[in-house]
């Protein structure tokens, strides 16, 4: 009776599910084993209607036997959804809090990790632009999805009925010019100005497998880690503490900080619908560490 009560559609469903994240992590070395669950299951459906497949399993054979069906349930499990100035009180705040900060650096790197597309890449150039702090900036922006990556390098050409929602979140995060006096309008879209990515460097990194590759003063990763198990959640915040150099500056979504239980080596400097976690790193020989406010 006992093995009839486990034997349920919705048990059958989660066992196929996680041998099928197992068959794509052995066979093809892509780790979704720990997203969370509803947001891939939700995804792994939808790539089976796309398909006209019935199964689970039957995506499993079709992902190992066709390289092409591979690659767009990888793209399926890629989320992708930003806008330039997205959340404008979270770039409002990172002006008026985070940039008195980064003035008193030589030189400025900021890792954006999950970049998609680009956007909020170019909006972080304008920002450090006006403030006159982009010529000693570096900006590492990655993601997992290489066809992102593309559009986030094909030139800064974004569509032009953007634009308007665009204008107004400038607006909104502090802009100091016309944000038109960033771009032209072409045939293609509308064109943002080169100057923009001349300290960008588009990469892609995965922020489950791949390990940290420098030492930063900023790093942002919004509306990424709620894909995440909390497992999965534990492994990142690692891999950006050992990212982060002394005084280093994380940026996430509100509703990320909200969901994460440890905590006890982050403060939290709070802003509007943001904060933004600061590690003050003391070394010493017992690397222990101090945490601290921004004023």
């Amino acid at each position: 009776m006992e093995k009839d009560q486990k034997r349920t559609p919705e048990n059958l469903e989660k066992l196929e599910i996680e041998l099928l994240l197992q068959g794509l992590y052995s066979w093809c070395g892509y780790d979704y084993r720990n997203y969370a669950y509803n947001s891939i299951k939700r995804r792994i459906w939808h790539r089976i209607h796309a398909e006209k497949l019935t199964s689970i399993t039957g995506l499993l054979e079709k992902v190992l036997h066709d390289q092409d069906c591979l690659q767009r349930l990888i793209a399926d499990f890629s989320i992708n959804v930003t806008e330039m100035f997205r959340d404008p009180l979270f770039f409002l705040s990172f002006r008026e809090k985070v940039v008195p900060l980064l003035r008193t650096y030589p030189s400025i790197r900021i890792w954006h990790a999950g970049c998609s597309t680009g956007e909020e890449v170019y909006s972080m150039a304008m920002l450090l632009h006006e403030e006159g702090l982009y010529e000693k900036t570096k900006i590492y922006a990655t993601d997992i999805n290489s066809d992102v990556l593309k559009i986030a390098k094909k030139l800064g050409i974004f569509p032009l009925e953007h634009m308007r929602k665009y204008t107004n979140n400038y607006i909104q995060a502090g802009g100091k010019k016309a944000f038109s006096d960033y771009y032209s309008v072409t045939t293609n879209g509308v064109k943002f100005d080169p100057y923009l990515t001349k300290n960008v460097v588009f990469a892609q990194h995965n922020l489950v497998m791949d390990r940290s590759f420098n030492e930063f003063h900023v790093i942002l990763c919004r509306n990424v880690l709620i894909y995440f198990n909390k497992s999965l959640q534990e492994q990142v915040h690692n891999l950006f503490y050992e990212s982060l150099g002394m005084f280093g500056i994380l940026g996430y979504w509100d509703s990320e900080i909200r969901k994460r239980s440890c905590i006890q080596d982050w403060q939290t400097v709070t802003m509007p619908l943001v904060r933004v976690r600061n590690y003050i790193k003391r070394l010493n020989k017992k690397s222990s560490i101090e945490c601290g406010y921004i004023e």
